[in-house]
């Protein structure tokens, strides 16, 4: 929100959630889909990774940071704190 607040909207505080929103979807994307990690994943010490093993490919994050974006899939988990998100884009959450 304090990017989207100061760098973008400059104060205008209606588009400043539809900004945010944005930044999220688009850092997520990158972060994930090349690191394996937004930065507050690895804050602390997780990753996002393709339940085969090894990294989550670019369509795959794509798809993990929209849901995210969705917001409901990532309320919704299953009994191992999986998240719908996470099920469904092919991920799972691993300590690093």
């Amino acid at each position: 929100m304090l990017i989207a607040y100061g760098l973008i909207t400059h104060g205008y505080s209606q588009a400043t959630g539809n900004w945010a929103l944005v930044i999220l979807f688009v850092m997520s994307a990158l972060t994930v889909g090349t690191v394996g990690a937004t930065p507050g994943k690895l804050l602390f010490r997780l990753r996002a990774v393709s339940v085969r093993g090894g990294r989550l490919g670019p369509v795959r994050a794509v798809l993990r940071s929209l849901l995210v974006c969705l917001a409901i899939p990532a309320l919704i988990w299953d009994c191992d704190g999986r998240g719908l998100h996470d099920r469904l884009s092919g991920a799972v959450q691993v300590r690093v």
